[in-house]
């Protein structure tokens, strides 16, 4: 391993982020997905036969549709100019102290893209018409936002530790 720190931080001489915004916007991201799930247990597991307009009549598509949009942003054009870092760079982190320590911008931009696939997996399989297609990968998702916008635990951040230490991708 060497002298390389696997780590959250910002590397020495490396860009960095405010570790509270990736948070910030996971908390905004399990409350739409929770809403996405509970429309989605009410509206029913799947497309029934005859059903009008189908998957496209749902309002818990529409949403993850959203939520997948807003994963994408996040994870193929980075934090900069997401609706969520320019929401907490506008209105809270001028009420909070500076930040003890910057993060590496690469984890959670990679906790994005884990979160856009599994968004896009649930989308497609509610389209394909498979039961519990949306819910399963939607409450994935939904349960990874949780950790990280309660507990600070962000586990596309860890996965992305993990590739790093076996020289996958890089710090």
């Amino acid at each position: 391993m060497g002298d390389k720190t696997y780590t959250l931080q910002a590397q020495p001489n490396g860009p960095g982020i405010d570790p509270r915004a990736p948070r910030f916007g996971a908390n905004i991201t399990w409350v739409l997905l929770l809403v996405v799930l509970f429309l989605n247990l009410v509206e029913g597991p799947g497309i029934r036969p005859g059903e009008t307009g189908g998957v496209l009549a749902r309002p818990s598509f529409w949403l993850l549709l959203v939520v997948t949009l807003l994963f994408a942003w996040g994870a193929f054009l980075g934090a900069k100019t997401h609706p969520y870092s320019v929401l907490f760079r506008a209105v809270v982190r001028p009420r909070l102290a500076p930040p003890e320590q910057l993060e590496n911008p690469r984890p959670p931009r990679f906790a994005q893209l884990v979160g856009f696939v599994f968004t896009a997996v649930g989308l497609v399989l509610a389209l394909l018409g498979v039961p519990w297609g949306l819910f399963a990968p939607t409450a994935v998702a939904f349960v990874a936002a949780f950790l990280n916008g309660v507990f600070g635990y962000c586990l596309g951040c860890e996965v992305y530790l993990l590739l790093a230490r076996a020289k996958l991708v890089k710090l």
